[in-house]
Formats: C-alpha cells, sequence, structure tokens
C-alpha cells in the first residue's frame, strides 16, 4: 500500500465516530473501515453529478466489488472526526481500482485498496467499460467540473427543466404539475445543469421582479445528488446573470427546510413563514 498525503486526494466525506463503531476500548472494530470507504464511494458518485441508479440503467451494466483489501497504521477512536479520501488510481477494460485512505487531522490511520468491475447485471459477466464512464471519472480526477451550466430561455432549456421540475416538485414533493411551470417560463431566464452524460441534474429561472429587483424561483436539483454544490452552481449562476442586466436585489422564496443552504450563500430572511403550494415557505433577499 502506499503511504498516501492528503494532498494526493481531491474528494473527501467526512464523519465522526460512533458509540456504535467501538469496540470496548473505544477504538474503531476493523470492519467497520470498510462501511466508511462504502460510504465515501457512495458520495464519490455524487460529487461526479451521476445518479447512481439511473446512470447505471442507462449504460447497460453495474459495479461489483471484486477486491477490497485494507491495511491499518492507526485507529480512529470515538468522537475522532475523520476524513475518508478517495480518489480513482487505475482504469482497465472492464474494472477500475479506488485507492482510498482515512485521516484524523493529518495523521493517516488507514488505506484501502478497491477494485471494482463493471458487469451485466443478468449474468454478472464483465463487460468493457464504458467510455463515457470513463472519461467522467478521468475528469473529475483532474479537477474537471462536473457539471455543464447552461444560460437560456425557455424554448431552449425548457424541455430539460421540465424533467428536473417534474421528478422534484411533481413527483417527490406531490406538488400539482400545473404549478410547476406557469406563463412566466416564457419571459424568464432559466439554468441548467447537465452532468458529463448530457442528463439535466439542476435547474432554476430569474425573472424581473420590477426595475432592479430580480426574484429567483423553480429551484429543483436531482434528489440524490443534493449536497453536490449543483444547486450552489445554478444559484449563483442566476445571481450573475441579475448583475449583468443592473439588478441591485434578488429575492426568492425559500422552502424553510432550504433556508440554510441560502442563508450559507448569504440571503437574509424578511417577514413571517408562509404557505405556498402547500409548502411553508419564507422570503429571502440577497444584495447584488
Amino acid at each position: 500500500m502506499i503511504d498516501n498525503k492528503r494532498e494526493d486526494f481531491r474528494f473527501f466525506h467526512r464523519l465522526r465516530v460512533r458509540w456504535v463503531e467501538v469496540d470496548l476500548q473505544k477504538i474503531v472494530f476493523n470492519a467497520h473501515y470498510l462501511m466508511y470507504f462504502d460510504t465515501a464511494i457512495a458520495d464519490y458518485w455524487r460529487a461526479l453529478a451521476l445518479p447512481y441508479e439511473s446512470t447505471m440503467l442507462a449504460l447497460g451494466g453495474d459495479l461489483y466489488v471484486k477486491k477490497a483489501t485494507i491495511e491499518y497504521h492507526g485507529s480512529a477512536g470515538l468522537d475522532d472526526q475523520i476524513d475518508v479520501a478517495i480518489k480513482c488510481s487505475r482504469i482497465g477494460n472492464s474494472s477500475f481500482s479506488f485507492t482510498g485512505a482515512i485521516f484524523r487531522g493529518e495523521k493517516h490511520l488507514i488505506s484501502c485498496e478497491l477494485i471494482y468491475v463493471f458487469a451485466d447485471p443478468a449474468t454478472q459477466t464483465s463487460k468493457p467499460l464504458p467510455n463515457a464512464l470513463r472519461e467522467v471519472m478521468l475528469g473529475y480526477e483532474a479537477w474537471q467540473p462536473m457539471a455543464r451550466l447552461e444560460i437560456g430561455n425557455w424554448q431552449d432549456l425548457g424541455l430539460a427543466a421540465r424533467q428536473i421540475r417534474t421528478a422534484v416538485f411533481v413527483d417527490e414533493q406531490r406538488i400539482p404539475a400545473e404549478l410547476a411551470w406557469d406563463a412566466a417560463d416564457e419571459t424568464a431566464v432559466h439554468a441548467l445543469a447537465r452532468n458529463w452524460l448530457g442528463v439535466p441534474v439542476a435547474t432554476g429561472r430569474l425573472l424581473q421582479q420590477s426595475s432592479g429587483i430580480g426574484r429567483i424561483g423553480r429551484m429543483a436539483v436531482s434528489r440524490v445528488l443534493r449536497g453536490s454544490n449543483l444547486g450552489r452552481d445554478v444559484l449563483r449562476a442566476l445571481m450573475q446573470a441579475a448583475r449583468e442586466r443592473g439588478d441591485h436585489e434578488v429575492r426568492l422564496h425559500a422552502q424553510r427546510t432550504a433556508e440554510g443552504f441560502y442563508e450559507r450563500l448569504g440571503f437574509v430572511p424578511r417577514g413571517e413563514p408562509f404557505e405556498e403550494a402547500g409548502i411553508v415557505h419564507i422570503e429571502m433577499a440577497h444584495a447584488l
């Protein structure tokens, strides 16, 4: 195993050790480290902007662990905050390898190698790794952005934006379909994020509420990709569009469950909560 350093990795998944994961010595059971790496792998796919299940279905295969090797350099203990680092270190014809490391601060505790095989789900026999998946993984490890943002009108982006809104607002949140889009879409500025496979994964729109005031709305991110900065990137793109047309402020109606997300990006609550489309919202604003 390579004695990895933190700077060797792009991707980190942070967690805190809990009681259920430790023994009487208050150090982590050895087998739990594999669970930590497995959890990090799930977030790695999220960082690639790839909804795992639908992506594998579209590629006509699935990934199976062929080999997992762990080397112990130290132990994590109860209440330690640790970082699980993952990188793709090899891509072959039908398989690829992840190198992993667990750090407590700068201290390297655990090394790991995981080998996955791309295979037919029905027969579980290996098949060539799709070039599209290969390019996404190489692009990520080369620090390239995993989503391509487009700014445009409803005519150009509406079909893809509808897909995201339908999945988030109609299917997930049970909002009536007639409330998911309206006539204002025709005059709005729209932002759309697509992953490297061309699949729409996030969207939002910008309206002109009044002179110098923009209103951002219809913000939607694919459920399995939330927390991967797609919403942040769409929001910032819409704010930049507002700046460029001369707006001095943008406003939005935030669902209360997303209020913290907007606050972290500089939005300030205004007024009292209210109900919209059966969901509690609060108005928030950001000076430009």
